[in-house]
This record gives structure tokens, sequence and C-alpha cells, in this order.
């Protein structure tokens, strides 16, 4: 903690060089993040726009997808495509299936014979929610007011605010294992003071 603190205060260290340690945010459903302007943006100014991309695999006339991007729901996305295939927005579609349970999410793209995968992937991309983009504004409450912070006085202000909870915390238990004490050591004076 220490080190990142020094690395963090030093006024001479980039953006680029903390990216080193901060990669680049992390989304629940999971897919690709497409290239590095977006999260470098965010860090620079407090605010940045993500390209997020659906983790697709081509196996054989197949395109099967395992993660989609943040905050697109599955249903829609797959209802998304067929209206694109049926709509002939999209060609070389014969079948879309969610095959997803408890292990995760796969959506199956059955191809036609004739179709390549690659292009009907970049089809769907365009059309689809299979691409989309995501805002990032780096919003904090900061002595009680929402400020958009750059990358160092985002990770300076979650230090101190750490720094505070564990103090506050630390002082609680130590007053709760003060006042135990005392009362430990009234019963103990009252224990000696027993007629045997």
């Amino acid at each position: 903690v220490d080190a990142a603190i020094k690395l963090i205060e030093n006024p001479a260290i980039s953006i680029e060089e903390l990216m080193q340690f901060i990669k680049g945010p992390d989304f629940p459903t999971g897919g690709i993040i497409l290239g590095r302007a977006g999260i470098l943006n965010a860090y620079k100014t407090g605010r940045g726009q993500l390209k997020l991309r659906a983790n697709v695999e081509i196996k054989e006339k197949r395109l099967i997808v395992t993660e989609i991007p943040y905050q697109v729901n599955k249903s829609l996305l797959i209802e998304g495509m067929a209206d694109l295939v049926r709509d002939k927005r999209v060609e070389g579609i014969s079948d879309i299936r969610d095959e997803s349970d408890r292990k995760g999410m796969r959506i199956v793209i059955e191809l036609k014979s004739n179709a390549n995968p690659e292009v009907v992937l970049n089809q769907l991309y365009k059309h689809s929610q299979l691409q989309t983009t995501f805002g990032v504004i780096n919003l904090a409450l900061v002595a009680g007011q929402p400020k958009i912070l750059v990358l160092k006085s985002l990770v300076n202000s979650y230090i101190k605010h750490r720094k505070r909870i564990v103090t506050r915390r630390t002082q609680f238990e130590l007053s709760k294992a003060e006042d135990r004490a005392h009362i430990l050591e009234g019963l103990k004076i009252a224990l000696s003071n027993i007629d045997p």
C-alpha cells in the first residue's frame, strides 16, 4: 500500500505508467474492450467512451458467442439478430440458438454453407448489439461534493477514504475493548472482596 501511495503521489508519474497497475474496467458480463484510447481518455480526463465487443469464436460454420457487452440483454440481442436476418440486412445465417446453461452463456449462430464467417461476424458487429459503446464518467463524492476525477485523484481519494474507514473501525473496536476491560476490572475487584 505504501509503495502504491508513493507512486500515486509522485507528480512525475504519467497515466500510462499507472496503467501498468490499473489495466482497465472489468465488466461482469465479459466482452472485449477495443483499443486503449477510451480507457486512457477516461483516466486522463474523467470521461471516456469504450467500444465493447462480444467474445465470439468461429468454429466450422458456426459463430459461438460466449460473452456479450455489458448491459446488453441476451434475449433482446438474439431477437435483434433474428430481425436482421428476417429483414435481409445480414446474409448467411440459417439459425440462432441460445444454449446457455449453469456453466455459462452460449449463443450459437449457424451459418449457411456458402457464408463467409468473418463477413457475417463483421455484419453482426456493425448492425447488432454484439458491439456497443459504453460511456465512462469517473464520478465520486469528495468531501460530500460530487466531482469528476482523473485516475490519480480517484485513487488518492479512495486511499484517503479507506484510511478513514479503517481508523474509525479501529477506534470503535478499541472503545468496545476498553469498555469490556473496565467491566472485567470491576468484576475482578468484586470477586476479591467476596467473603469465602
